[in-house]
């Protein structure tokens, strides 16, 4: 009899212990424990995932150190955008960017040399009462400069005689203390420059109150951003257009600013 009710104890105990829910046993948490394990998880839920993104094209997203495929510029932290005159404002279906026409722009009347070693007083010589189309390069650029420089060359074939004549064409280095006009002048000659067509170096401090006046400055030469400045010095009109655009594209602009048909604006200029 004893034996019996030991084996029913026993039973009732191996009952009890099967009743016990399968979380209590294994210690697997119930719905709504707060363990380390959910806390880590809920931490990394609300980590935020700095974005990159290209100045010029702003669609353009990807890592930290890698480059824009269009322009070849490198990507930089979307929280790090300025905005500037130089930053595109809009889209024109294209593929081409336009910003808006600039209120205003005092360029330094500094000493320059062309790539023929001869002086000049940028304001005075080369843009004063002209229309003048400006980008930025350097010779040592494997990225966007030679892009640059072979979009100007289309747009001088297409702009003709009204090359020299009623548009300068002007590229200047943003890396002067490297860029000799020996340099400039070889460098232009793979893209067949004609006389409208001038390479702009000169002392480097110069040059860099240049290219801040004219909004081109970076921190970095390779950081240059891949725009055409389009101005009409005697109308007072400007704007800032992309420089990989189509070469007919760019050319209309320009053929617009000669006319002075660009919306008109308050140009003050350096005299």
């Amino acid at each position: 009899m004893e034996k019996i009710l030991h084996r029913l104890a026993f039973g009732l105990l191996l009952c009890a212990f099967a009743l016990i829910p399968a979380q209590a046993q294994t210690g697997t948490p119930h719905h709504g424990d707060k363990t380390s394990a959910t806390k880590k998880a809920g931490k990394q839920g609300t980590h935020v995932q700095q974005v990159y993104s290209c100045p010029m094209h702003p669609s353009v997203k990807g890592k930290s150190g890698s480059k824009c495929p269009k322009c070849g510029m490198k990507l930089v932290a979307a929280d790090d955008h300025e905005t500037t005159e130089s930053n595109v404002a809009s889209n024109n279906g294209g593929g081409e960017l336009l910003s808006p026409q600039l209120s205003k722009m005092n360029i330094p009347d500094i000493e320059v040399l062309d790539q023929n070693g001869r002086k000049f007083n940028f304001y005075t010589d080369l843009v004063k009462g002209q229309t003048v189309a400006i980008n930025f390069i350097f010779t040592t650029c494997t990225t966007i400069c030679p892009p640059l420089g072979a979009t100007f060359a289309r747009v001088q074939k297409e702009l003709g005689d009204k090359a020299g004549r009623d548009v300068r064409l002007i590229s200047i280095s943003v890396d002067p203390a490297t860029d000799t006009p020996e340099r400039l002048k070889v460098w232009g000659e793979k893209f067949r420059a004609g006389d409208g067509w001038t390479f702009v170096t000169g002392h480097k401090t110069q040059v860099d109150e240049l290219l801040r006046a004219l909004g081109a400055s970076s921190a970095r030469r390779e950081d240059h951003s891949p725009t055409i400045l389009i101005g009409n010095d005697a109308h007072g009109v400007w704007t800032r257009t992309y420089g990989l655009a189509k070469a007919t594209q760019l050319v209309q602009i320009i053929n617009n600013a000669i006319a002075g048909k660009i919306a008109t604006t308050t140009a003050e200029t350096s005299k």
